[in-house]
């Protein structure tokens, strides 16, 4: 005779529900929560706009609250099903069900906490797992490694445009003075960042020759390292691509710790440090 299955016990039938999506009954579940999610988000727009939220403040008020209800079960019935709670409201996934729930919390001490609810468009995160597209995540790994390859030399473009922004802020202050807009030197590194980034918003503008004509330097200098920093993170984002399909050497940089490096390579590509230092002394 053939075992039968033990039936299973209602804490473990949710759990199944909830957690898995590779059931029929999980992937409806989660089907349904992401419509909710949507749902609730377009609730707290509509309640944004004026015209809508004097016409209708009740029912939108009402349709928040159930919501948050919901939500707020959902997440009670996930600590009550997880076989390990405590790992659950602490993961990424169990503090942004809690987020979910909280502004609404909020919203009957701070009327305006309600506006936070549209933190639930984090939970769409989930539609990753419903259309089975958890693999794409992993190419973000790339996005990572590249970041971290290009930290250092970030840092450093930053510093030296903050040195130019705070040198070309002073000199405007000396050339143009508070008769012409720039106040105190504050609000003219604010000018000089405006102009440096090529936004120019027009607020404060230079008036004396010789003011336009550092201001003309400001906007050329803008558009010779705009794009610096996008081509640091694209040469590191190549060689972490090219890293993952090729191994090279694997050897890590004793200075900076970059994994690996290309085969027959002497220094490191991202600190420029050698990778094989010379050992004792001549």
């Amino acid at each position: 005779m053939i075992a039968s299955t033990p039936p299973q016990s209602l804490r473990e039938r949710l759990y199944v529900i909830i957690f898995h999506s590779d059931t029929l009954a999980g992937r409806r579940f989660d089907e349904l929560l992401l419509l909710t999610i949507l749902a609730s988000l377009a609730v707290v727009m509509l309640d944004s706009v004026a015209p809508i939220r004097e016409q209708y403040s009740t029912q939108l008020t009402l349709l928040e609250w159930v919501f948050t209800a919901l939500f707020a079960v959902e997440y009670l019935l996930r600590l009550y099903c997880a076989p390990k709670p405590l790992r659950y409201a602490f993961s990424f996934y169990g503090l942004v069900d809690l987020l979910a729930v909280l502004p609404g919390i909020l919203a009957l001490i701070f009327a305006d906490a309600q506006y936070l609810m549209i933190i639930r468009v984090v939970r769409m995160l989930r539609v990753f797992r419903v259309l089975k597209l958890a693999p794409y995540l992993s190419q973000a790994n790339f996005l990572l490694v590249a970041l971290r390859g290009s930290r250092q030399k970030i840092t450093v473009f930053l510093l030296t445009v903050s040195t130019l922004v705070i040198v070309f802020g002073t000199l405007m202050y000396v050339i143009e003075g508070p008769s012409h807009g720039f106040t105190s030197i504050p609000t003219s590194i604010y000018w000089a960042v405006v102009t440096l980034t090529t936004v120019g918003f027009g607020d404060i503008t230079p008036k004396t020759p010789l003011g336009q004509g550092l201001a003309s330097l400001i906007m050329i200098t803008g558009y010779s390292i705009i794009a610096v920093p996008t081509g640091i993170f694209t040469a590191e984002l190549a060689n972490a691509m090219r890293g993952g399909s090729d191994a090279g050497l694997q050897r890590h940089c004793p200075s900076c710790d970059k994994p690996s490096h290309e085969a027959g390579a002497s220094f490191c590509s991202r600190c420029g440090n050698p990778l094989f230092p010379k050992q004792g002394g001549d």
